[in-house]
């Protein structure tokens, strides 16, 4: 796997769009109506995922707590309390399914969710793809390629920025292992800690 996207949690999504608009960005919503998200992305690597809230209402929170999913809604409820700023990354397959994923997370008795996803992005596209949450909410999210492909062509951004250089994401050290064994992007730079540290941006 590769690093998919990196999170960064917004108090306000539409100040925080036109902000990384100011920055020298090509930022767009991720639905046409009422979006919860804004997208930045490059040719290559890693995208950005500005989100305001979790994307489930409370009601879905109550029926995933009814199924025994309470680790899930603990995990979106910490999106939620997250800090703004850069704080979670997802990591992504070249697939359609998680079959070596969840081998190694069974490895490793790591329990997990998969659920399915949709949207209609600004350019009328009907993107889908599966997420894997694991039930230990220190190991990131998974998701497997979008249906049709988002990013844009040889696409430089304002500001000269082409590309998601390294990103600094802190966790448990018995959950390193796991990482390592998930993912095999040199973008992705491992540390005993908390979430992510720093992003750097290569011109």
């Amino acid at each position: 796997m590769k690093v998919g996207h990196v999170l960064f949690k917004t108090n306000n999504l539409k100040a925080s769009f036109k902000a990384f608009e100011k920055l020298g960005f090509n930022v767009e919503y991720g639905s046409k109506s009422k979006p919860h998200n804004a997208l930045i992305y490059f040719s290559e690597g890693p995208y950005i995922e500005l989100l305001e809230k979790a994307p489930i209402s409370p009601f879905i929170k109550l029926i995933l707590r009814l199924m025994g999913r309470r680790l899930l809604v603990e995990r979106f409820n910490s999106w939620e309390n997250a800090k703004e700023g850069f704080f979670e990354i997802c990591l992504e397959n070249n697939t359609a399914n998680f079959e070596k994923e969840i081998k190694i997370l069974n490895k490793f008795k790591e329990g997990f969710f998969v659920t399915r996803s949709k949207r209609i992005d600004p350019s009328h596209r009907v993107l889908t793809w599966k997420l894997l949450f694991p039930n230990q909410i220190k190991i990131p999210f998974l998701m497997t390629k979008f249906s049709k492909n988002p990013k844009p062509n040889n696409f430089v951004h304002p500001n000269k920025i082409k590309r998601i250089k390294q990103i600094s994401y802190g966790t448990d050290s018995k959950f390193i292992s796991i990482l390592n064994e998930l993912c095999d992007d040199s973008t992705l730079q491992l540390y005993e800690g908390h979430g992510v540290k720093d992003v750097f941006y290569e011109k």
